[in-house]
């Protein structure tokens, strides 16, 4: 099963090269983080590989590869993110750190981790309401994600914050050099015309534009997208239409590129059926369902994709077993 699910592997890269280019070359398939649900035991982070990012097959037996109680203060976390630093070699991951028993104003934090191969991690914990004077205020610290800001040359962490009776609102700071910390105070990060609660932030960078997928929160919920050619110029072009393909409640969105195409994926937790959808498109901003492509043998929450080559897939499914195709 081994050698024929490895060769395979290698046929579709191969197959693959004629159309990729130079900075994709080395990608052969995916890799889905992602959480199970809203309890402590499903509250950890799980991973799952693809060799063409429709289909989806988890590591580990669906068990969690990172044990939350070792790196969070709460003994959970949600909301995965990963990204690969511009070296290449290094990949940064953050995470929610909350027990969603807890309560959903529970939370104080997030969790940052670093690795070199995708097996071993190390992690900080960051408690906003203990970092930062100021912040008696602070219900709830959702959702980070990580992102290159060429502007500033250094590593932006975005998040959704609130404050009170105030809307949610995404807030920026950036990382340390060691990925172990954040520098400076918290700013707002994207300034909706409407002044309303938005979360889950997700950035694309494409062409020179900055595309961020958010979900409204609390008047008309759906996903929605902002564009700005400036991460921190708060100048940003708000499109009125949703995202999302479905009339069913969604959140958690994130965008994937697909290898050695101009052709994008936007996945979301269509988290009241206990269903992700997957939509395609070329310009992100129309999109079509296309679920009938999709399979996967686990039921993911709010997580992230991104592409790996022969060597990282051969480290993961090393650690945690090649799963049954």
């Amino acid at each position: 099963m081994k050698r024929r699910w490895i060769s395979t592997v290698l046929v579709l890269c191969c197959a693959a090269f004629a159309m990729v280019t130079k900075a994709e070359q080395e990608y052969v398939g995916y890799l889905f983080t992602y959480f199970h649900g809203n309890d402590k035991q499903g509250e950890q982070i799980c991973f799952a590989v693809s060799l063409d990012g429709y289909n989806y097959r988890a590591l580990n037996n669906d068990k969690p590869v990172i044990v939350s109680g070792a790196i969070s203060e709460t003994g959970g976390v949600r909301d995965p993110h990963i990204l690969r630093t511009r070296d290449g070699e290094t990949f940064y991951m953050v995470v929610t750190d909350m027990v969603s028993a807890n309560g959903w104003d529970s939370n104080r934090g997030m969790v940052l981790l670093k690795s070199n191969d995708l097996v071993n991690w190390t992690s900080s914990a960051i408690n906003i309401q203990k970092k930062y004077p100021g912040q008696e205020q602070l219900k709830r610290v959702w959702a980070p994600q990580t992102i290159y800001d060429p502007h500033a040359n250094k590593y932006m962490v975005y998040w959704s914050m609130q404050y009170g009776d105030g809307p949610d609102i995404i807030y920026y700071a950036y990382a340390n050099e060691a990925f172990t910390d954040l520098e400076g105070e918290p700013k707002q990060l994207f300034f909706p015309k409407d002044g309303k609660a938005c979360i889950d932030g997700d950035i694309v960078y494409k062409n020179g534009i900055f595309h961020l997928f958010y979900k409204t929160e609390g008047h008309g919920n759906g996903i929605k997208k902002a564009m700005t050619d400036n991460l921190t110029s708060g100048c940003w072009i708000e499109q009125p239409d949703y995202k999302q393909q479905t009339h069913h409640s969604v959140e958690g969105s994130t965008v994937v590129k697909l290898i050695g195409e101009e052709k994008y994926l936007l996945l979301y937790d269509v988290y009241g059926r206990g269903e992700y959808q997957f939509c395609e498109s070329v310009d992100l901003d129309t999109f079509k369902v296309i679920d009938h492509k999709v399979s996967m043998d686990f039921k993911p929450r709010h997580g992230s994709v991104i592409p790996i080559t022969q060597k990282e897939l051969e480290a993961v499914t090393a650690k945690w077993g090649l799963p049954e195709w």
